[in-house]
């Protein structure tokens, strides 16, 4: 487990050329944290990016306090299902996977990753799901399952925003003066991890992939007053909210992929990046800007080959 805290950082990538970038003084960067990644089997790539730093400091504690099974949450696509799936096989713990919804076969690349890594999947009805967070059902888990550490959805506790905070230290450090740091959210804990360790007048943008106005409270509640860096919530680009896509984002997926050889999902990262550079196009990010755009991995979730 120590590979979790001694790896290289992940490395930028310039996302050149694109249309009047130069013309403005921008720079736009991937960071390419899909390739931080320890493989629980060959192809494997769920257990990277911002789930691998979201969840470090979990295992480790689970592993401190003597816990054999990682019990946590997530929708039918969830990266973090994924990785913790990926992470309990690497690592000897038993996984247990609570899924929004009821189960629909055949069962999606991602629950069928979590099952071949060895994860018990119990579906719950949506109604009973919302109750996830509720100390009465929590304490119900926790008698359940005495030997478990029960991590929130997406990771996202204090040691999950714990994690995260090395985000944005490594971009700093690798990307000097930069202006707008830019990450897809799904339940708000790398963008809490990355604001409190951001340092001003760098920005943090969170581009929500659900709908709903919730993102705001989401991740004032995660930072609990101790973030650094300004920071917006950009809810634009949610394509109708999280699992759903069109046929513009899956277009916009395909030029990516044959103009600069980046791999894109349209759960978290197409969206993201789509969101950027419309921001772009409509003149919202000043001239002279550097951007850099958290690439966080999940391609275990489209495996189509584009």
């Amino acid at each position: 487990m120590q590979r979790l805290l001694n790896h290289p950082p992940s490395p930028l990538q310039a996302l050149l050329p694109w249309p009047g970038l130069a013309e403005r003084g921008i720079e736009l960067y991937i960071k390419r944290d899909d390739l931080l990644c320890l493989p629980a089997y060959r192809g494997d790539c769920s257990f990277s990016g911002n789930k691998w730093r979201k969840l470090k400091y979990n295992l480790f504690n689970a592993r401190q306090w003597q816990l054999h099974t990682l019990l946590t949450f997530g929708g039918p696509y969830s990266n973090h299902l994924a990785a913790t799936a990926s992470a309990g096989a690497l690592f000897g713990f038993k996984t247990i996977g609570i899924v929004r919804g009821e189960r629909i076969e055949p069962l999606n690349p991602t629950l069928l990753h979590c099952l071949r890594c060895g994860m018990e999947l119990q579906f719950w009805e949506r109604s009973r799901y919302r109750q996830k967070e509720e100390e009465e059902l929590i304490s119900e888990l926790g008698a359940l399952y005495p030997r478990a550490a029960i991590i929130p959805e997406g990771g996202s506790n204090y040691l999950g925003v714990l994690g995260a905070e090395s985000i944005s230290k490594e971009i700093q450090e690798q990307c000097p003066g930069v202006s707008i740091i830019a990450a897809a959210c799904g339940t708000g804990g790398t963008l809490a991890g990355m604001i409190r360790a951001c340092k001003s007048p760098c920005e943090v943008w969170g581009f929500p992939v659900l709908k709903g106005n919730f993102m705001q409270q989401e991740v004032e509640k995660l930072l609990n007053e101790q973030g650094k860096a300004p920071w917006k919530i950009i809810e634009a680009y949610h394509f109708g909210g999280y699992g759903k896509t069109t046929v513009e984002l899956l277009d916009f997926m395909q030029q990516i992929k044959n103009d600069h050889d980046l791999p894109l999902e349209p759960i978290y990262t197409a969206k993201l990046l789509f969101g950027i550079l419309d921001q772009l196009s409509k003149n919202e990010i000043p001239e002279g800007s550097k951007i850099v755009v958290l690439h966080s991995g999940g391609l275990q979730g489209w495996p189509n080959e584009i």
